[in-house]
């Protein structure tokens, strides 16, 4: 016979549906079989545990049980009836026994809340049943720009069930990084369980990315490499105005501190490192070619390959 629900729950038989609700979710989370391989004695109690909540967490059982008109594995209490056998031959947890006993009610049973409650998922599979625990939790990816990652701001996430919600990015979000929305999963019995937001960020049109440090290739006229000027310069808060200095050979690097990414750990602000990358005009210059071609006439230089 199996013992007594309420002490193998330990609650009192007063106890609330919300009490008993809690317990089990407490011990189940405790002796769950997927975090306790191997331990026969956590599996057998678990066993236990989830018979008993089968029985008080279904009130109509419950009252069944209150009352005396079924035992504690569910079986009606046959009144008059001697010896120990039961109709049709069985025995409590034997053949026949009407119902089994726990290990029937564990293989029987619906796992799919409570495995979407303590893993973030869990499929169907193990029968019908049902629990009082809250909905699984859902995963959805979301796509960021670079800027998004360095200023947060506000993106919208559409759901598979049709369901479109505003995601508050926090400032210097991380790639991987998996937001939770409380009460935005599956519905449950206890209560929806969360939306797990995991942050993808998108490659850069402009940047590239090197640990909390950016780097660009700033296009350069061939005139304002020879004489220096200020140049527009993007940047993730927008464009900047920068200085070129006089004869700026192709791939001098210029310094934008703290114009960077952020580190997720220790949230530091890294550079912007604009790499100069001197462009001839779009379109043939006659002009240009003549001087082009003087220049190689009458002073003639070999460029210096650079390490």
């Amino acid at each position: 016979m199996a013992q007594d629900p309420y002490k193998e729950l330990g609650v009192s038989r007063s106890a609330t549906a919300d009490e008993i609700r809690k317990a089990f979710r407490n011990l189940a989370k405790q002796l769950h079989p997927d975090r306790n391989a191997g331990n026969k004695v956590n599996e057998e109690r678990f066993k236990r545990v989830t018979a008993a909540f089968d029985l008080l967490g279904d009130v109509d059982k419950r009252a069944r049980f209150d009352r005396g008109e079924i035992d504690a594995d569910g079986r009606e209490i046959m009144r008059g009836f001697q010896g120990g056998g039961r109709p049709g031959g069985g025995y409590p947890g034997g053949p026949g026994g009407g119902g089994g006993g726990f290990g029937a009610r564990f293989e029987g049973a619906d796992f799919e809340d409570i495995l979407g409650e303590m893993f973030g998922g869990g499929g169907r599979g193990r029968g019908g049943g049902g629990f009082n625990t809250r909905g699984a939790d859902v995963r959805v990816r979301l796509e960021i720009d670079i800027e998004d990652s360095i200023k947060g701001g506000s993106k919208r996430v559409s759901f598979g069930d049709g369901r479109v919600l505003d995601v508050n990015i926090p400032e210097g979000a991380a790639e991987g990084q998996v937001l939770r929305l409380k009460g935005q999963g599956q519905p449950g019995r206890a209560g929806p369980g969360d939306a797990l937001i995991e942050l993808a960020v998108r490659p850069h049109p402009i940047f590239r990315r090197d640990g909390a440090d950016l780097h660009m290739d700033l296009p350069v006229s061939v005139p304002d490499a020879v004489l220096g000027a200020k140049v527009s310069a993007p940047t993730p808060e927008g464009p900047v105005t920068l200085t070129i200095p006089k004869h700026a050979n192709a791939g001098r690097t210029l310094r934008l501190k703290g114009r960077g990414a952020i580190d997720p750990a220790s949230k530091r602000r890294g550079d912007l490192f604009a790499h100069v990358a001197i462009v001839l005009p779009e379109e043939a210059d006659a002009e240009l070619t003549r001087f082009a071609e003087v220049w190689r006439k009458e002073r003639p230089y070999a460029p210096k390959r650079r390490p």
